[in-house]
């Protein structure tokens, strides 16, 4: 099991520059990948996306590739020849227009900041390898960090399904004793009305059989079980859970709301308020799940 949350850092030299990746991710029904990188690697794009997919199939995955300058690089990035020409042609207009020039430390400054050009970064084509090997030792961080996360959701997921298994026996325990509880208090309103009816006349034998069929859960608890059984071998299962986990998920809810909707027994519906509770928080965990 692997959460949808993420985080993955790698650095590389290329060509005198650095070359620093990350790879974060947050929950999403899909894929979404968003990539940002240098223009001039456009390019490497698909290729990033195809790796990106090794190691998520979920998730709102963001690669970001950054490329700086080191030392080497910003000295290269110095013009000093056209430095040069344009303080000559400073110099030359000053002649002409008969104004004494001296050039100062802060005109040659900004003479060699005009001139100063960009340092030109590694060819898509000439990075591609670097920018393959820091992308993978990023994701393989990434991936990690998502196994990890998974693994304290499966601790959490164990101890929720215990949960939902203790008040389904509950419900199992008190749902054989309601038939039994409608026909003491039936025959109390019975007497309190001043209707004394055998227990054994046929009309109280048939409103006691109406009511054990419509408040009968069998079914849906034999349903409930199966669920649960599906679940807990999902857990365990390698790959993309998430999508087959919500759908268990919802079965189950449709199972407990059918429970609580035909059960007429106070201790069945405190049973199914703390499933419902309990769904709902293992519902809010397993949207982390990839």
């Amino acid at each position: 099991m692997k959460s949808m949350t993420g985080y993955g850092r790698a650095t590389a030299e290329l060509a005198g520059f650095s070359l620093t990746v990350v790879v974060s991710s947050v929950n999403r029904k899909t894929l979404d990948l968003t990539v940002k990188m240098p223009e001039e690697w456009d390019s490497l794009e698909p290729h990033v996306g195809e790796l990106v997919r090794k190691f998520a199939s979920r998730g709102k995955v963001h690669v970001d590739l950054e490329l700086t300058g080191g030392k080497t690089a910003m000295q290269a990035t110095w013009d000093e020849a056209a430095a040069s020409e344009a303080l000559d042609r400073v110099a030359a207009f000053a002649a002409r227009k008969g104004v004494p020039f001296q050039p100062t430390p802060e005109l040659l400054w900004q003479v060699a900041n005009a001139q100063r050009r960009e340092t030109e970064r590694p060819a898509a084509e000439g990075a591609q390898a670097v920018v393959t090997a820091t992308l993978t030792t990023a994701l393989r961080s990434f991936s990690a960090m998502r196994a990890k996360e998974g693994e304290a959701l499966m601790v959490d997921f164990i101890k929720r399904s215990e949960l939902l298994h203790r008040q389904v026996d509950v419900v199992v325990g008190r749902a054989a004793q309601v038939p039994a509880n409608y026909r003491e208090q039936l025959m109390k309103r019975l007497r309190d009305a001043g209707l004394e009816l055998d227990l054994n006349d046929e009309r109280v034998l048939r409103e006691i059989a109406l009511f054990a069929d419509r408040c009968d859960v069998t079914e849906e608890i034999t349903r409930l079980r199966s669920h649960f059984e599906q679940f807990g071998t999902l857990l365990k299962a390698d790959g993309e859970i998430g999508r087959k986990a919500e759908f268990l998920l919802q079965e189950i809810g449709r199972e407990v709301n059918t429970i609580g909707s035909k059960a007429n027994d106070l201790t069945i519906a405190r049973a199914v308020i703390e499933l419902k509770n309990e769904l709902e928080r293992v519902r809010e965990q397993m949207a982390n799940v990839e």
